[in-house]
């Protein structure tokens, strides 16, 4: 099944109506953030750093989910398992779940195979932090982004995916995230796979298509199986193009950065990605309608606006 197929399947569907009808007594899942884009919700986040005490001050976010930030921030893994123990001890959530979804961004990018092949482990140590899944930066290559997801499978994963070769993962990684997850050893490892590839997947993995190098492969990239979202970086993309300020003399975005948003959301669109971009209150409506699905630099009334708008009952 393809993640077109997919986001037109019945299970979504049956999402989206049971968001209409009003929350469920328990979450369906782990990720709250899948969970809300099988409803064909918007959903909307917060940064997050730091170890146990920042994650029991995140526990309450009234944010969707958690991007905790390591590709300019420490690569610091103990911390970040210190984080994520302390979303489990100050939660669960107020729609439930154990805790906000976390997704974080890493050092590692997706510049080629060497690099990403090289640095798999990487993917793999953030994964068995508990996290929920990884936004990877600087996604150029089509290769490197086939390691990412390997690096975040089982071998013996469904469906297989023969172009993606065998999972990396491996047995006793499991421990800590099923602990995080409060889920047996053998669920998680049931679970710990790519949504929507793996429909029953609660690991949501991102690209950050935000250079022109990036951009000049962005429906390769965006194809590749087991990619759940995507972004285009405004900040790095002007800077790729030559345009650090991305604007024009009054203020709005140069014709280049409108193209290269333009390239992006129609490779997200064309691959059944969800597409992730800045809203603020008087445009998130605009944006739902045009098809972004993560809002980015969101404000409590740009949320509460765009939630009403979406017809969103999950409790926040």
């Amino acid at each position: 099944m393809t993640r077109k197929q997919f986001l037109a399947s019945p299970l979504l569907a049956a999402g989206a109506a049971a968001a209409a009808t009003g929350p469920a007594k328990a979450p369906r899942r782990i990720n709250r953030a899948i969970e809300l884009l099988e409803a064909d919700q918007m959903i909307f986040y917060t940064g997050g750093r730091g170890g146990y005490e920042q994650g029991k001050q995140a526990a309450a976010t009234k944010y969707d989910y958690i991007n905790y930030e390591m590709e300019h921030g420490a690569l610091d893994f103990s911390a970040l398992r210190g984080f994520m123990q302390g979303l489990v001890d100050a939660g669960p959530t107020r729609s439930g779940h154990r805790t906000p979804a976390v997704i974080a961004t890493l050092p590692v990018i997706g510049i080629d195979e060497m690099h990403m092949r090289a640095n798999f482990w990487v993917v793999q140590q953030t994964l068995l932090c508990g996290v929920h899944g990884i936004l990877l930066c600087h996604a150029r290559d089509v290769d490197a982004i086939k390691w990412m997801v390997r690096a975040a499978r089982y071998p013996n994963a469904e469906p297989v995916v023969p172009e993606l070769g065998e999972g990396l993962l491996g047995n006793g990684s499991q421990g800590f995230p099923s602990e995080i997850w409060g889920v047996s050893r053998e669920e998680y490892m049931q679970k710990a796979d790519p949504w929507p590839l793996n429909p029953k997947g609660e690991f949501l993995l991102g690209l950050k298509i935000e250079d022109k190098h990036a951009l000049a492969n962005a429906d390769k990239v965006a194809a590749v199986p087991g990619i759940g979202f995507a972004e285009w970086g405004p900040g790095d993309m002007a800077l790729s193009l030559g345009l650090p300020d991305g604007h024009l003399p009054n203020r709005s975005l140069h014709p280049r950065m409108r193209e290269a948003r333009a390239t992006v959301l129609n490779a997200c669109k064309k691959n059944g990605l969800a597409f992730l971009n800045t809203v603020r209150e008087h445009d998130v409506t605009e944006m739902f309608d045009e098809g972004v699905r993560i809002g980015a630099g969101a404000s409590e009334m740009a949320m509460a606006k765009g939630r009403k708008y979406a017809g969103r009952k999950m409790p926040v």
